[in-house]
């Protein structure tokens, strides 16, 4: 399967016209003044994204960092993909299938670590692992980490997916609302749908995703290669700025939680919530890209029939910004 037929398969339309026409472009290119260079960052308004609240803490000198919201994985992948940003956190598992497949962008940056949760309804009966047989669970995307983590809590319970349960995909904003009205009876996701779940009374975290791959690594800030070539002194303070944004979360976890508000459109108790309640459940500790996780991710995949070849690590991941931050 090329690119253009993987995009196709997973739902990653490119974007339409009118939004890939709707700003100058300025990769590559210094500002006017001479100040700074603008790139685009894609995220979700996931906690998994949290350090996109670096555009309005940090005071990047030779960076504007835009950040551009979007609301699903395929079109933040196909954005990426068709050169419409110049960046983006991207769950690994789709990053790697896009490198596989030819886009030209890689890895700079872990954007957490842990941080999702299995959420099953409150009176569903669903009291451990085994329960989940027979019922309806969503993931976001098959190309997803929480695909992965799904598959392997269930194959070290001898539970065949394909036999002993329904796995859907579903946009993480609908997942509360499946659970609540009984479409779904769990799903498994970025925060902070757990969490909201929680609050609103319509389910509970049967298990935290830590406790299932400890300190796993999901979403991955990718940039274009071309980013990367015209300004390395640029991803530099892009990066140190992040790690520096990662630091002040794990200290000042209501502070961050209040920051937030804007970029994540989510209200700061839940975001507070999830880092803290219970400690660990979301970290930013340990971000720098390694082969070591993303070789295991990858064996997940296609050991789980996600993906049946690899991608040349060596080439993908670019981990020398984040070794090097101050």
């Amino acid at each position: 399967m090329n690119r253009r037929a993987f995009l196709k398969h997973t739902g990653m339309a490119l974007l339409s016209a009118p939004l890939l026409g709707a700003a100058p472009r300025f990769v590559g290119n210094v500002l006017a003044g001479g100040a700074k260079v603008d790139l685009k960052i894609g995220y979700l308004p996931i906690t998994d994204h949290l350090l996109i609240v670096s555009a309005e803490r940090e005071p990047f000198r030779t960076v504007g960092l835009r950040p551009v919201k979007f609301s699903s994985w395929p079109e933040i992948a196909g954005a990426l993909d068709a050169g419409a940003i110049d960046g983006a956190f991207l769950l690994a598992p789709i990053g790697l299938t896009l490198r596989r497949k030819g886009a030209p962008v890689k890895a700079v940056l872990l954007g957490h670590r842990n941080g999702s949760v299995i959420t099953v309804g409150n009176d569903g009966g669903i009291r451990r692992i085994e329960d989940l047989k027979g019922k309806t669970i969503a993931i976001p995307s098959p190309f997803s980490t929480h695909n992965i983590l799904l598959r392997k809590l269930l194959a070290e319970r001898n539970i065949d997916p394909a036999r002993d349960l329904r796995i859907v995909d579903m946009a993480p904003p609908e997942m509360v609302n499946a659970l609540a009205t009984g479409r779904i009876q769990g799903f498994i996701v970025a925060e902070p749908f757990g969490a909201q779940a929680e609050a609103q009374k319509v389910g509970k975290v049967l298990l935290l995703s830590r406790d299932i791959w400890k300190d796993h690594m999901c979403c991955v800030l990718h940039l274009r290669e071309q980013v990367i070539a015209a300004h390395p002194e640029v991803v530099q303070e892009l990066v140190s700025g992040m790690l520096r944004t990662a630091a002040f979360i794990g200290a000042n976890p209501a502070a961050a939680a209040k920051g937030s508000v804007r970029l994540m459109g989510q209200t700061a108790g839940i975001v507070e919530k999830v880092l803290t309640s219970p400690p660990g459940r979301l970290t930013f500790r340990n971000l720098a890209p390694a082969v070591s996780d993303f070789a295991a991710t990858q064996e997940y995949m296609i050991r789980f029939g996600i993906a049946r070849d690899k991608v040349d690590l060596a080439g993908y991941l670019d981990g020398r910004f984040a070794r090097n931050a101050p």
